[in-house]
């Protein structure tokens, strides 16, 4: 069973390493940055977000916690960032984060299924994302819970 939970103090560094990470690789791929710039961006997103750590109303830094069959052991198989905005009851998820050695094991439908239990419980009626264009594996996952195409972004690098 897959539960989600608020992530600790203790757990947000890890989380921000990360992150700052995963984040800055996708955006050197998908925008042509360097490194080092990729990474300022990353680090600007998440202190944008989070400006102070995890004291705050508009963004939720969750864990997707496996829980054994008795309840009595839980392990942390990934992350969920999501911020919901009550005036058009939706949510949009920044991040979602199933570790790689958890894979292939049906958590990533479970925590959405989980998310929207949570959601519903409160009035949300709508979850929106981003996939990068070449992340496949998400991509997949998403369609198959009922998630449909709603646009597409796009870029052009201006050279001189």
């Amino acid at each position: 069973m897959i539960q989600l939970r608020p992530m600790t103090l203790v757990e947000y560094p890890a989380y921000c390493d990360y992150f700052i990470d995963d984040y800055s690789r996708e955006i050197a791929e998908n925008y042509g940055h360097t490194m080092d710039r990729a990474i300022e961006l990353a680090e600007q997103d998440l202190i944008r977000s989070f400006p102070n750590g995890l004291e705050t109303n508009e963004h939720d830094l969750l864990c997707l916690e496996l829980k054994s069959e008795s309840g009595s052991e839980s392990e942390v198989v990934g992350y969920l960032w999501h911020s919901v905005k009550v005036s058009d009851k939706s949510t949009f998820i920044y991040d979602f984060f199933i570790f790689s050695n958890q894979r292939n094991n049906g958590y990533g439908k479970l925590a959405i299924k989980a998310l929207e239990s949570q959601l519903q419980a409160i009035g949300i009626e709508q979850i929106k994302l981003r996939v990068a264009y070449q992340n496949q594996r998400a991509l997949k996952l998403y369609q198959d819970v009922g998630f449909v195409i709603s646009g597409y972004n796009m870029s052009k690098k201006i050279v001189s």
